[in-house]
């Protein structure tokens, strides 16, 4: 097996193993979403979306981005792993802190919201450990057991829903009881599945490694902060210029490019495994390249397909006043676009230990967002957000593209790639307006996409049949 066989093989045993994790974990949680729109109001999702994105903030922010630096760290120093483990734990612990301080002193100047302040506290304490354990066991290459956290996250978010939303009946109180439940428990599993106990036993003290991973997740702070308001200052915005109940048909809105979402995430996480382990090879720029072109065609194909469907999809998945939602998705998925491609480039960035040039990337993104949101939710409500957040991720995108060149060189096909992106974008249009014989020009517009990236399709199609076929070739030979 030659060298770029046993890269792609690789990155696609990893990514068979996260799709095994992804599609369980958002299938069932995606066919939650109607039971969440039925149950829940729209105020109440609302509330429950922000605390959510409130720990997308805090949790990389308060630790120093410790997750990542496990990631980072414990794919290239396999022998100090206790160590790391240990580090991120006392990062964990010391975050809890200022959450707690904030949280109390909150809960008194508002005290008509006290309990999802003190509820945000326990809430933050679960989230930090389990996000920090499943970035732990992706640096340790324990996808296995990363698996089974996630799964396991899965089902106890299921079945704590049935209990405390369906039994008991207790509405967004027990919407956020079960997903402490979940967090926590998961959390335990794969702590123990890694000898938890003994690894923090075990651990050599290496105070110059903590500090060096200290100083990796602080250059990323800028990063991940930045990256937090081009994901979810948008629900702020509207939360406070339009109310809860426009927040919570916004986060809703967000359930369907979750979908696209999630095929980027499952090539996401195995990319950054790939992008630590291949950026000293010699033929990196033809790996990098053609793995950019793959992805790119993944995306827009699926986004094209989920807005040929999209009201079909909004009338499964969204309830009462919720289907309403549905106008608010079109540029949102199309950001997804530009937010993976960003976060391809960053991966590439990160494994040269180039935090600054995403940092900036990110945080000229999330200034354009911030101000765009005021103008654009001003004249435009809800849908102005969704647009902003398109803008943004687009400007992020291109910067990223630009500050990746100096480390590696991709060779890309922009002119076709931003012919797709115009496709998209008329696509979208002709959804929203409603456009005669909309099906019928839509489905032009897939297979038109799919003659596009028909390169792409035909590399993934024979890569995996050769895959395949070596795989069932040897267990053959092997049997004979």
């Amino acid at each position: 097996m030659g060298k770029r066989e046993k890269k792609t093989v690789y990155l696609f045993k990893n990514m068979a193993l996260f799709s095994i994790s992804s599609f369980v974990s958002k299938l069932l949680v995606f066919l939650l979403v109607p039971f969440y729109t039925s149950v829940l109001t729209e105020s109440e999702y609302g509330i429950a979306d922000v605390m959510q994105s409130s720990l997308l903030l805090l949790v990389p922010m308060l630790t120093v981005t410790a997750g990542e630096a496990a990631l980072r760290y414990g794919l290239e120093y396999t022998e100090d792993r206790d160590e790391i483990l240990y580090h991120g734990f006392r990062r964990a612990i010391i975050s809890i802190a200022p959450v707690a301080l904030i949280a109390v002193l909150l809960s008194f100047l508002f005290p008509e919201n006290r309990i999802f302040f003190l509820l945000f506290i326990v809430l933050y304490t679960a989230n930090v450990f389990y996000e920090y354990m499943l970035l732990y066991c992706q640096g340790t290459e324990e996808v296995k057991k990363m698996i089974i956290g996630s799964v396991s996250c899965t089902l106890f978010i299921i079945t704590s829903n049935l209990i405390f939303l369906l039994i008991f009946r207790l509405g967004i109180y027990g919407y956020l009881f079960a997903q402490i439940t979940a967090f926590s428990g998961s959390a335990l599993i794969m702590f123990l599945l890694n000898e938890g106990p003994e690894r923090l036993k075990r651990r050599s003290d290496n105070r110059e490694l903590r500090r060096e991973m200290d100083g990796y997740g602080g250059s990323l702070i800028m990063y991940s902060t930045a990256s937090w308001i081009n994901n979810a200052i948008d629900r702020y915005f509207i939360l406070f210029m339009l109310g809860s109940s426009q927040n919570g048909l916004y986060g809703a809105a967000y359930k369907i490019p979750a979908i696209l979402a999630t095929i980027q995430r499952i090539f996401a996480m195995a990319w950054q495994m790939s992008a630590v382990k291949e950026y000293k090879g010699e033929d990196r720029d033809e790996f990098f390249s053609g793995m950019y072109r793959l992805y790119q065609a993944i995306l827009v194909l699926g986004c094209s397909g989920i807005i040929l469907f999209l009201k079909p999809i909004a009338a499964f998945m969204f309830r009462k006043g919720f289907f309403e939602a549905w106008v608010l998705v079109p540029p949102l998925l199309i950001s997804i676009i530009f937010g993976a491609m960003e976060g391809f480039l960053g991966s590439i960035a990160l494994a040269f230990k180039d935090g600054k040039s995403m940092g900036i990337a990110t945080g000229t993104g999330a200034f354009f967002n911030i101000v765009l949101n005021y103008f654009l939710i001003a004249a435009f409500g809800s849908f102005g957000a969704a647009v902003a957040t398109f803008c943004s991720y687009f400007i992020m995108f291109v910067l990223a593209f630009i500050f990746v060149r100096r480390h590696t060189r991709l060779q890309v096909s922009l002119y076709r790639d931003m012919a797709a992106y115009g496709l998209l974008a008329a696509e979208s249009v002709m959804v929203i307006r409603d456009v005669r014989y909309f099906y019928l020009w839509n489905t032009g517009i897939v297979l038109l996409l799919i003659f596009m990236y028909h390169r792409e399709i035909r590399r993934v199609v024979a890569e995996a049949l050769e895959m395949v076929q070596k795989r069932f070739g040897h267990a053959g030979q092997s049997k004979g």
